[in-house]
């Protein structure tokens, strides 16, 4: 499976950002606050619920690496705008251009290695791959975290934008190492599918596999909410008088406390049930995020790391839900309608937060996501297709 080890090492370099563990503080220092950032979220949000399908339509239709490649190069765009940015329009570009890039290569990614794992008829291993690929998403991060940190208190915020810019280039020449799978159709008519279909045919899978979206729905609340964690926990660390140098030391701990659910997902579904599962994370997540609002104090960020924690069981179980049950043909498309929802849902989300928030600050968008999990929480139990999705 040539792929598997390009995909890993894309993975890598894509996430190996040092610039993350100072963003918002970058963000902040540039004139951007709260408000602002949020409304660069719902920009963010709308932009790939505008594109996620037909992004997802043209990797099915003209081949998936080719949306890869275009990911990985807008993000080495939006690391050379941020440098020189100075002004909300600034940033809101770079969201917008980071917003194709996501759409373009989340379903893609996802049906390019699905597909390499078809033709070495290793499918059913498709949650442990992914459950490895999120794990190297998070190993990277907490190296980029941990030198991100050390660099920006000696070098200043830009340093690390500059770093940044490097090693995402360097993701950008492995896409380009991709070979495209070949697609598990009977022959090149059936693989010849008209554009109006992959929409027909997408809404028509949906309504036969009303499970499917249930458990569709939970990824998307859980990925909706801990966004805000990934988001705003350098602001809410400041709150607390976390000095700066220390940055990158609870950043590697908020993504490595996320291994143990990506990399275990796959087992954990053998002893639990998905309602179980599901459900359970739910709540927790509640409990968290309330505490962490509560709290206001360090304490609130071993709630932080809790949520982080229970949320990584969660994607590769949804996705793998999903993968399992569609066609090699318009696997990109459907796959891009889990991005759909979730960013869907961050619209939502981010109302809610960024009003509470530029009303309470930080404490006030932590409560909401907490009564929002709640929320979500007895829509599940109380859903019409629960006992088909479990």
């Amino acid at each position: 499976m040539p792929n598997l080890w390009k995909l890993y090492a894309i993975r890598f370099f894509y996430n190996l950002i040092p610039a993350y563990v100072i963003e918002r503080l970058f963000w902040e220092e540039r004139g951007m606050t709260i408000p602002m950032v949020v409304m660069t979220e719902i920009l963010f949000a709308v932009t790939i619920v505008l594109l996620e399908v037909p992004t997802g339509i043209i990797a099915d239709k003209w081949g998936r690496k080719r949306m890869i490649v275009l990911s990985a190069c807008l993000g080495c765009l939006e690391f050379l705008i941020l440098i020189f940015s100075t002004e909300f329009w600034h940033f809101a570009l770079v969201v917008f251009l980071a917003a194709i890039g996501s759409s373009a290569a989340s379903g893609a990614e996802n049906a390019l290695l699905y597909d390499s794992l078809l033709q070495d008829k290793s499918e059913a291993r498709f949650e442990k791959y992914l459950g490895r690929l999120n794990a190297v998403d998070i190993v990277s991060t907490m190296l980029a975290a941990l030198s991100g940190s050390l660099l920006a208190g000696k070098f200043g915020f830009e340093f690390n934008y500059w770093l940044s810019f490097g090693s995402m280039i360097v993701a950008s020449v492995l896409t380009l190492l991709l070979k495209e799978p070949k697609l598990q159709a009977a022959d090149e008519e059936e693989q010849a599918i008209p554009l109006r279909t992959y929409w027909t045919e997408s809404i028509r899978f949906f309504r036969l596999n009303p499970s499917v979206y249930v458990v569709m729905m939970a990824g998307m609340a859980i990925g909706a909410a801990i966004t805000y964690v990934d988001e705003f926990w350098q602001l809410y660390l400041e709150r607390v008088h976390i000095p700066v140098a220390a940055f990158g030391l609870f950043s590697a701990g908020l993504f490595v406390i996320r291994l143990p659910g990506n990399l275990l997902a796959y087992k954990l579904k053998d002893r639990l049930s998905l309602r179980t599962i599901i459900v359970t994370v739910t709540l927790l997540s509640a409990a968290g995020y309330a505490y962490a609002a509560w709290a206001k104090d360090i304490s609130g960020i071993a709630a932080l790391f809790l949520v982080c924690l229970i949320a990584g069981i969660v994607e590769p179980l949804a996705s793998g839900y999903l993968h399992h049950r569609i066609d090699s043909a318009m696997r990109a498309t459907i796959d891009s309608f889990q991005s759909l929802l979730l960013n869907a849902a961050l619209i939502v989300v981010g109302a809610g937060f960024g009003y509470f928030a530029s009303k309470l600050d930080l404490v006030g968008g932590f409560a909401f996501l907490a009564a929002f999990c709640l929320a979500f929480a007895v829509y599940f139990v109380r859903s019409s297709n629960l006992e088909k999705a479990v």
